[in-house]
C-alpha cells in the first residue's frame, strides 16, 4: 500500500472516531491501534505501554499542571478588575480608547497564564460589562477579546510551548524567550486594528472620561504592581537563569495564591475549585499526549513520516511555500480539533519534513503557536469563540465575524516572522547564546 492510500485511510479512521464522540486522546490511540494491527507485525499492547511511559516520563511536563493551576487561581482572583482600573487612564487618548484595555490586559495576563481561554475569560468577565456600561460597541469589544485572548498561547509561559518543546525536543526556556518579541508585535498589531476601527467608525466610540493628571494616572497604575511582580517572579527567574520552567511554575503557583489571598479572591471554595479545574485540564492534556504518543509511534512504524518527508523533498518546495502550505493545513485542522491536539498530532509527521527543508525548530515552534492561535478563533471548534459566546451572550456567527479582523492580523504576523525570522531567534541568541 502506498503512502497516500495509507494516509487517507488513517485520516478517515481518525475523523470517524472523532465524529463518533470519542474523546480526542482515545481517538488518537485508536488510530494507532488500527495502524499497528493493520500495517505492521508489532505487538500493539507492548508498543502502547512503551510509548505511554515515554510520553509521560518527562520532567519538563511537570511544569504543565503547575502553570495550569496558576491560571486557575488567577482566574478566580480580582486581578482583572485591578488591571482594568490600572490600564484605563492610559488608554483614554488612544483611538479606540478603552477597547485597548482588552488588548493590553490580555497581553499582561498572558504573561502569568499559559492558557488562551483563561486569558479571554478572565479579562472578559470584567471588561465586557464595564465597556457595555460605558457605551462601547459589542462588535469590537467581543472581537478584541477573542483575538487578544490568543496572546495567552504566544506570550510565555505557554502551555502549547511546553507541549511542543517536549514533542520536538526543543528547549522550553528558549521557546519562552522566543515568544516575547512576536507576542509584543502581535499585541501592537491588535492595537492597530482597534485604532483603524475607531477611525472608520468614530460614532461607535464613546467620548473620553474626564482627564486625569499624570500623578492621578500613576496612582491608578499602582493596581498593576502585584501583577508585574508576579510576571517578574515567573519569567525573571527563567530568563535570569535562576530557575527552570518547572521551578518557575511552582514559584508562580505560590505567588498567585498569595496574590489571590491578598486581593480577597482566595477562599476555601475557590481554592478547591482551582485545584479541581487544574486536575481536569491536566488530565485532559495528559490523555491527549498519551494517545498522540502512541499514534506517533504507530506512524513511525508504518514509515509514514519518512515517506511524507521524502514527498516534500521531491516537490522541491521553497521554505516559504512549505510554510504557506502548512499554514493552510493548520487553519483547516483548527476547524475540527483543539490546539494541543493539533500540535501532538502533527509533530511526528511534519517535523522530519520541516528539518529536511532546513527550517529551525525553534522558529517553527513559534510558527506553530501562531497558527494554533488562529485555531482558537476558527469556528466551529475555536475555544475562544465558545468562551466569548458564553460571556457576551452572542451567537457563534457574531463572535466569529467580530474576531475576523484579528484573524487577519495573525496572518500578517505569520508573514512577518516568515520574512523576518530574527523576530523569533534574536532574543534567545542574545540571552542564551547561539544554539
Amino acid at each position: 500500500m502506498d503512502a497516500t492510500t495509507l494516509a487517507i485511510l488513517l485520516t478517515v479512521c481518525l475523523f470517524a472516531f472523532l465524529g463518533s464522540g470519542l474523546w480526542i486522546g482515545m481517538a488518537l490511540a485508536a488510530v494507532g491501534f488500527v495502524a499497528i494491527e493493520t500495517f505492521t507485525t508489532r505487538p500493539s499492547g507492548l508498543m502502547f505501554a512503551t510509548s505511554t511511559w515515554g510520553a509521560n516520563n518527562s520532567w519538563s511536563l511537570t511544569a504543565l499542571p503547575m502553570f495550569i493551576w496558576m491560571g486557575e487561581v488567577l482566574f478566580r482572583s480580582r486581578l482583572a478588575e485591578d488591571m482594568f482600573k490600572g490600564l484605563a487612564p492610559w488608554m483614554q487618548r488612544l483611538p479606540g480608547r478603552l477597547l485597548h484595555t482588552n488588548v493590553y490586559g490580555c497581553g499582561i495576563f498572558a504573561a502569568i497564564s499559559g492558557s488562551s481561554a483563561a486569558t479571554a475569560a478572565t479579562i472578559g468577565k470584567m471588561t465586557i460589562p464595564e465597556l457595555r456600561r460605558r457605551g462601547y460597541d459589542d462588535f469590537m469589544v467581543v472581537g478584541s477579546l477573542a483575538g487578544s485572548g490568543t496572546l495567552g498561547l504566544l506570550i510565555p509561559p505557554s502551555i502549547i510551548m511546553i507541549v511542543y518543546g517536549v514533542a520536538a525536543q526543543v528547549s522550553i526556556a528558549r521557546l519562552f524567550i522566543a515568544g516575547v518579541v512576536p507576542g509584543i508585535v502581535l499585541m501592537l498589531i491588535f492595537s492597530g486594528i482597534v485604532m483603524v476601527y475607531a477611525w472608520m467608525q468614530p460614532a461607535r466610540i464613546p467620548p473620553a472620561d474626564a482627564p486625569m493628571s499624570f500623578v492621578q494616572k500613576l496612582d491608578q497604575s499602582r493596581r498593576l504592581i502585584p501583577t508585574v511582580l508576579l510576571i517578574v517572579l515567573v519569567l525573571g527567574s527563567i530568563y535570569g537563569g535562576y530557575a527552570t520552567p518547572t521551578e518557575s511554575a511552582v514559584l508562580g503557583v505560590v505567588g498567585s495564591l498569595i496574590l489571590a489571598l491578598a486581593t480577597g479572591g482566595l477562599t476555601a471554595e475557590t481554592f478547591w475549585q482551582s485545584v479541581t479545574g487544574a486536575v481536569r485540564t491536566s488530565c485532559m492534556i495528559g490523555l491527549i499526549l498519551t494517545g498522540a504518543a502512541f499514534m506517533s509511534t504507530a506512524m513511525g512504524l508504518t514509515g509514514l513520516p519518512r515517506l511524507f518527508a521524502d514527498w516534500i523533498s521531491h516537490m522541491q518546495l521553497s521554505q516559504g511555500a512549505l510554510i504557506a502550505a502548512l499554514t493552510v493545513v493548520f487553519i483547516v485542522m483548527g476547524c475540527f480539533i483543539d490546539g494541543i491536539s493539533m500540535v501532538v498530532l502533527t509533530t511526528s509527521v511534519i517535523l522530519p519534513a520541516v528539518q529536511a527543508a532546513g527550517i529551525d525548530l525553534l522558529w517553527f515552534g513559534i510558527f506553530i503557536v501562531l497558527v494554533v492561535e488562529m485555531a482558537q478563533i476558527t469556528p466551529p471548534v475555536g475555544f475562544n469563540l465558545y468562551v466569548l459566546q458564553s460571556l457576551a451572550r452572542k451567537n457563534m456567527g457574531y463572535v466569529a465575524l467580530a474576531a475576523l479582523p484579528f484573524f487577519v492580523g495573525m496572518i500578517v504576523m505569520v508573514v512577518l516572522v516568515t520574512v523576518a525570522p530574527g523576530l523569533v531567534t534574536w532574543l534567545p541568541e542574545q540571552m542564551l547564546g547561539a544554539k
